[in-house]
């Protein structure tokens, strides 16, 4: 097992960070290792991120990094699992779940025992949790879908919420995938921010190509050039939005303050430095 920590920092200090530097503090890359539990920790809303491939053989668990103190993973945690590709059984506590491709499973705090089994690609968020909720599955086709954008503007995407106020139920873990149709390439434009709120972007199905990831204070942002399956953290005082060199999905999840989807701070276009 390996874990990476990920340190944020204040807006003012992205001024003195190279793209190097950047992608030290705020982004994840090879998170998905056949037949290993890989995960990121991210101290901005304690938030655990990480990803796993699984080849059809033997079972892979999901046990507690060491770094969070715990006597197993959801202690004090409750836990997102995102199906990537492929297909996936998910384990926990006796009860089985099928995972296929943009499929969700929820999992509460108090869950013991969570194994893994099958061929697949699994994205993995977890965060701190004070109750114990109800486990679940989304199914792709199952859950609230949200058309936003147009071809014009370069932005057609449909946005799906697994786990949020009116889904999936949560202590503060919010979660959804949106999916650009072929032709656009532009995510969350104009852009926001969440100021009770840490937001995490995987980037999927990109292949070879690659994206354009815009982070920062709207008057003073930087850029992250990003690549299939990165991770990339937005604290509460960052914008994220980005454009790519070809359509894409990407899984978001939020954790904080609340689970209110609609509770963002948003920027106009024009005013972006």
């Amino acid at each position: 097992m390996t874990v990476t920590r990920v340190w944020s920092t204040h807006p003012g200090d992205v001024d003195n960070l190279d793209s190097g530097g950047l992608r030290e503090r705020f982004v994840l890359s090879g998170l998905f290792t056949r037949g290993e539990v890989s995960w990121g920790y991210a101290h901005d809303d304690r938030l655990l991120i990480g990803g796993v491939v699984l080849d059809g053989g033997e079972p892979v668990s999901l046990g507690a990094p060491e770094l969070i103190g715990a006597e197993f993973l959801l202690q004090r945690r409750e836990l997102g699992l995102v199906g990537l590709a492929g297909s996936v059984e998910v384990t926990a506590d006796g009860e089985v779940f099928g995972l296929g491709s943009q499929d969700v499973v929820y999992l509460p705090m108090g869950t013991k025992d969570i194994t893994l089994s099958g061929e697949g690609v699994v994205y993995l968020v977890s965060a701190p949790a004070h109750r114990r909720d109800v486990a679940a599955k989304a199914g792709r086709d199952d859950v609230e879908a949200l058309h936003l954008g147009g071809l014009e503007t370069s932005n057609d995407r449909v946005i799906r919420k697994y786990i949020h106020a009116d889904g999936i139920a949560s202590n503060q873990l919010v979660l959804g995938i949106t999916t650009l149709a072929p032709g656009s390439v532009w995510n969350t434009m104009p852009p926001h921010v969440h100021p009770r709120r840490t937001e995490v972007y995987l980037y999927d199905g990109l292949g070879q190509e690659v994206l354009v990831h815009l982070m920062g204070e709207p008057g003073n942002t930087r850029h992250l050039l990003l690549h299939d399956r990165d991770v990339v953290v937005s604290p509460p005082w960052s914008i994220h939005t980005a454009s790519g060199t070809g359509a894409y999905s990407f899984v978001w999840a939020m954790a904080g303050e609340n689970i209110d989807y609609t509770d963002v701070t948003g920027i106009t276009p024009t005013d972006l430095r």
